[in-house]
């Protein structure tokens, strides 16, 4: 899954603290040697990032893209959660909003202004 963005490496941050389990992929030699080939001698400005878990799909990506995001997302993630409130705190924590609140779920806006959803278990 791809997301365009305006800085990939701390949206990706954003992305694998969000997600259990997730983190963004480490920086081998090899790959710190070809980011200094095309003249980015920092991760920090590296134009994409990946975000992976061990053994599971899907993988998330982070590109940069010269224009800002001007609409809603055609596509969206999904998250669940125990404790609704106590997990949008803690993605307020890391820099997300909330836009919406319904019943049983809110919208919430990442650090770039990507919508997604928190929805809360349910026990049925």
């Amino acid at each position: 899954m791809v997301f365009d963005c305006g800085h990939p490496a701390s949206l990706a941050r954003f992305w694998a603290a969000a997600l259990d389990g997730f983190d963004v992929a480490p920086y081998d030699e090899a790959e710190l040697t070809r980011l200094r080939e095309n003249g980015i001698f920092d991760p920090e400005d590296d134009p994409t990032v990946l975000v992976e878990a061990p053994s599971v799909r899907p993988r998330l990506f982070f590109q940069l893209v010269p224009e800002s995001k001007t609409v809603k997302n055609r596509v969206h993630l999904d998250l669940r959660c125990h404790a609704l409130s106590a997990e949008a705190e803690r993605l307020q924590a890391l820099g997300a909003t909330i836009a919406a609140e319904f019943e049983g779920h809110l919208v919430l806006l990442d650090p770039e202004g990507n919508e997604f959803c928190l929805m809360a278990h349910s026990n049925a």
